[in-house]
């Protein structure tokens, strides 16, 4: 399946380039079915949870929580459409899964086009004292859904490199450790294993343009929090593909083999 290919009839074409806020993103979300307002942010706007599929394997998926970062929320949003061709190919998906996303957790931060909340909190750094109604949200979710996966979005930034490959890091995973030794289980090992077969694919299509990011376990992160409660966890970084500064490129290949 070239999922290149088959991302052209799915982007989703009202949202483009790097800022995306609440006001772009309704529009988009009012022409689903399976969406509700499960929350509010500190400024009271709402945080939308889309849910599709019914299959045995539960992923949980959220974006923004970093305002500034967008991309993956692109991704997501083709890959709603994906959902919604009614292919055998996305039958397929929607009989084996069970997703839900959180597309934008901090509407607040991405109306502000920042890294923090309305409070001035980086969300990412909260989940040992979840003192902030967006942290404590994306917690409820995930301790009443009983994911058997998360995958935590993110954007980094254009001059981040893929080791020493002289490449742009086009795109970044993690596997986050859950403790301090940085060591390995089972449930990390999922994650590895899900990294390891995602990195086979997009080698053939940016070979030396996938990054590792730093796994140093910090329990106010989000993905060592959720990996210490032994769901697998994996940090996506969506970086800089060349000349590709609206990150048009690198939404193409978060969608197609993530």
């Amino acid at each position: 399946m070239n999922y290149l290919e088959l991302h052209k009839t799915n982007i989703e074409s009202m949202v483009q380039g790097r800022y995306l806020n609440l006001e772009i993103l309704e529009p988009i979300l009012e022409k689903l079915n399976n969406v509700h307002v499960i929350g509010k942010s500190g400024l009271k706007k709402p945080i939308y949870e889309v849910n599709f599929g019914t299959g045995k394997t539960k992923v949980l998926l959220w974006s923004q929580m970093h305002g500034n970062e967008s991309t993956t929320t692109k991704a997501i949003l083709d890959f709603f459409n994906f959902l919604n061709s009614n292919s055998n190919l996305s039958n397929t998906f929607l009989s084996s899964f069970t997703f839900k996303f959180i597309p934008m957790l901090t509407p607040d931060g991405a109306d502000l086009y920042t890294r923090e909340n309305a409070n001035k909190v980086d969300l990412n750094r909260d989940f040992l004292n979840l003192s902030q109604p967006e942290s404590i949200l994306l917690f409820d979710v995930f301790t009443n859904f009983k994911p058997d996966f998360c995958y935590n979005l993110h954007d980094q930034r254009t001059i981040f490199g893929a080791g020493d490959s002289g490449k742009p890091a086009t795109v970044s995973f993690l596997a986050p450790s859950y403790n301090q030794d940085c060591d390995y289980n089972e449930v990390r090992l999922k994650a590895v294993n899900v990294i390891v077969a995602i990195n086979k694919e997009l080698q053939k299509h940016i070979k030396g343009q996938v990054g590792r990011f730093d796994d140093s376990f910090n329990r106010n992160c989000v993905g060592d929090t959720f990996q210490s409660l032994n769901v697998p966890t994996i940090l996506f970084e969506a970086g800089h593909y060349p000349n590709d500064y609206q990150r048009e490129e690198t939404r193409k290949y978060i969608y197609s083999f993530s």
